[in-house]
């Protein structure tokens, strides 16, 4: 999953490319930045709002 450096939460529950429906709290990779960023949960792409996730901070862990 790790795409990238930061690691989100999903807030809500969203689709992903896939027609995947993932869960509130599904852990997700994240890139980009402002209002609009893309989220991949096992290569599935997320297009994902400011307000759908939160940024998992480092001491929060990953898991």
């Amino acid at each position: 999953m790790a795409l990238s450096g930061r690691i989100g939460t999903l807030l809500v529950s969203v689709s992903g490319l896939s027609g995947t429906v993932y869960p509130e709290g599904t852990r997700v990779a994240i890139q980009g930045t402002g209002g609009s960023v893309d989220g991949f949960v096992d290569g599935d792409w997320l297009p994902l709002a400011w307000w759908e996730f939160a940024d998992v901070r480092p001491e929060d862990g990953t898991g």
